[in-house]
């Protein structure tokens, strides 16, 4: 099967050379072990996120900034042409070396910048060792751009901290012994690290200084602290040879190989495993649009190892980049599209034995726990998603070994939920239905909290929380059948689940109400929470309900990216998520757009109209979107107005992985009525 990487993603000048839009683009890379990098398409820092390698430097998730950047110089002759560019606090933008980018495109994942000073042609190129905490940053003189043969040169600064990347960092608070032999510099952390630059095709001096007062925009919008300062710990004097790649790797592994033609051909054959196999495992995928190939590979940069003492190989899911760890409630949102959608079967299986040695209480952490941590169960709704990720599973891979090896477990969930576990939750033995919540505490997806405000409390009976709960029932069911377990149980909490949610139907707008019995009675707020009762494998709804529910939606919450989380018509709607913590915050489920919902509503539709193209239709949106922000990636939210600006995180696990699923079900429901047709032609 010939497989290519994607290279759809590219700007030229008019991009490149405009600050504002090259600075709104971000490029974003993971190593599989909870490192990152990042950086704009200008090479300026607007995030304390942004850095050449942001490393778990205390396992599995203690996240902290140690290469900063490389700031490269051109020297041709008597003339030194930055080709980079720094905010600073004063508010200069300098140097300006963005004005030399002609194009940037991905290739694959893969950022590659290409610089044009008359006749002088630059190609840089910037990756992460697959499975290690090494970045690489090369250049290329690119063959025959030049007309007259001369030396050039390129000098680079190398600037580092050793922050957390949520914070930011004082000048001199930290001061590592250097040491340099002009291939190799090395620093040492008296705590936490030793980091190893290496160079090819040149020579590295070491310095010792702090470069101050570096503004960082996006922190600015955010309401935050907004300046940095980063280490000059040495140089890289590069000699340019056409057709030859020099350059640095950056490491805090032992030791790292600077053959970068190697470590580069690694990069790209590591992406397009992962491409291949994909369209092995996962047939829809052979044929598929450049926009989903692309979705397939961000879907590896959420996928990082957790290893644990009885699962060794364990596995878990980044929530969004940056700032977010691993969720329970995201991971299973997200991995049907990330690790079925994308034929990541074993990562499925390790993901979910995972999250099994954590289940307490009937209960799936909401924040997972880091190094020395105790994991937070403040979620109503991440054990039923658990539930659901098996069912996708087993579905998928006929595995009914690892099922039954969990089963114990997800029998546990049932069992405290039917009874009552923490936070409220439990089932009212009068309806059948789920309650859950209590003062001061947010358990649901809407889940903002400012100091001791919960802005969308939702205490009662939720919605979703209880078409998950109908759906976890009727797939408990299924699995006691698949095993030879007895299913009664799990079939008369289902019956009478289905009867309670009936309650849920507002014949005032032909939707569902949001909250059923809570402490002001049954709330009628236009959310999107409705739609998972249609969207869910099994839904406790009539069909006429069914389309009314996505018609509601549909008028009054779909927009080009997703769903509304509040109706515009609302007292609280906020149609602009922006300003500081607690504007953003108090915002956050009022009004903005959630684009993992896009999906949900498009399964919806498929369930309500069977029209698989129809459905699709409802994603093509997003592909354009591919090209904004978070490049190749989804974001987490939308503005709720138009023009939909992006906001939040800008590479979402649930977005990237909704929209995957989404694509893969509605190909295989085309399939299955194309099947239809050729065997009704046949009879």
């Amino acid at each position: 099967m010939k497989v290519q990487l994607p290279d759809t993603i590219q700007f030229g000048r008019e991009i490149c050379g405009n600050l504002a839009a090259a600075e709104r683009r971000e490029w974003w890379l993971a190593n599989g072990l909870g490192g990152y990098a990042a950086g704009t398409i200008a090479d300026t820092l607007t995030r304390r996120y942004h850095g050449l390698l942001i490393a778990p430097v205390n396992p599995p998730l203690g996240r902290h900034l140690v290469f900063a950047k490389a700031d490269a110089t051109l020297v041709d002759s008597d003339r030194h042409i930055p080709l980079f560019a720094n905010r600073w606090g004063s508010g200069l933008v300098e140097p300006q070396g963005y004005v030399h980018i002609e194009s940037f495109h991905l290739d694959g994942r893969m950022p590659v910048w290409r610089y044009a000073i008359g006749d002088i042609v630059i190609e840089k190129r910037i990756w992460m060792e697959p499975g290690a905490n090494t970045t690489y940053v090369a250049y290329q003189l690119v063959p025959g751009a030049m007309l007259q043969e001369r030396p050039l040169s390129l000098q680079l600064t190398l600037l580092i901290n050793a922050r957390d990347h949520h914070g930011t960092a004082r000048p001199w608070e930290f001061n590592p012994a250097i040491e340099c032999n002009g291939d190799e510099l090395r620093l040492q952390h008296p705590n936490w690290f030793s980091l190893l630059f290496k160079v090819r095709g040149g020579r590295l001096e070491s310095r010792h200084g702090w470069y101050e007062d570096f503004s960082l925009s996006a922190e600015t919008e955010r309401g935050l602290s907004d300046r940095d300062n980063h280490l000059c710990v040495g140089h890289a004097a590069l000699t340019l040879r056409a057709g030859e790649w020099v350059g640095v790797a950056a490491s805090l592994e032992k030791d790292v190989s600077v053959y970068l033609s190697e470590a580069m051909r690694r990069f790209s054959a590591y992406d397009m495993g992962q491409l291949k196999r994909a369209k092995v495992q996962v047939p829809e995928l052979i044929g598929a649009p450049d926009w989903i190939d692309q979705l397939v590979l961000a879907a590896d940069s959420f996928v990082f190892a957790r290893p644990l003492q009885d699962v060794p190989d364990g596995e878990s899911v980044i929530a969004g980049y940056p700032w977010f760890g691993d969720w329970g409630r995201d991971t299973m949102i997200a991995l049907p599209g990330l690790a079925l959608a994308t034929g990541r079967f074993e990562t499925a299986r390790r993901i979910l034995l995972t999250f099994a040695k954590f289940v307490e209480l009937g209960m799936l952490p909401n924040v997972f726990p880091g190094a020395g941590d105790k994991p937070d169960y403040n979620s109503v709704d991440a054990a039923l998603w658990y539930i659901e990720a098996w069912r996708a599973y087993v579905q998928t891979t006929h595995d009914k070994t690892s099922l039954r090896s969990v089963f114990s477990v997800l029998q546990s969930i049932i069992d405290w939920y039917e009874t009552g576990t923490r936070f409220g939750i439990g089932m009212d033995a009068n309806d059948g239905l789920m309650r859950a919540g209590e003062p001061g505490v947010q358990i649901t997806w809407m889940d903002a909290k400012i100091g001791a405000w919960v802005v969308t409390p939702r205490i009662g009976k939720p919605v979703e929380i209880n078409a998950l709960w109908y759906n976890a029932l009727v797939a408990m069911a299924g699995f006691a059948r698949d095993l030879g377990e007895d299913a009664a149980q799990y079939d008369r909490l289902a019956s009478k689940a289905h009867q309670g949610f009936q309650r849920f139907v507002n014949a005032a707008n032909g939707g569902l109400f949001d909250v059923l019995d809570g402490p002001q009675g049954d709330d009628a707020t236009l959310r999107p929470n409705q739609i998972f009762a249609v969207s869910l494998p099994a839904s406790p709804l009539h069909t006429d309900v069914q389309a009314s529910v996505v018609a509601l939606c549909a008028t009054e919450l779909l927009t080009s990216y997703g769903l509304r989380s509040l109706a515009p018509t609302h007292p609280d709607y906020r149609p602009v998520y922006s300003g500081g913590v607690w504007e953003r915050d108090s915002a956050y489920h009022q009004g903005p757009v959630w684009a993992f919902l896009l999906g949900h509503f498009a399964l919806a539709e498929l369930r309500v109209h069977g029209n698989p193209e129809q459905a699709l239709a409802r994603l093509a949106p997003l592909r354009a979107h591919l090209f904004d922000a978070g490049l190749g990636t989804v974001s987490e939210i939308f503005d709720a107005a138009p023009p939909h600006t992006p906001r939040g995180a800008p590479s979402q696990a649930w977005s990237v992985a909704c929209t995957l699923e989404t694509w893969w079900r509605l190909e295989q429901a085309k399939a299955q009525i194309a099947k239809s047709s050729v065997v009704s032609l046949a009879q």
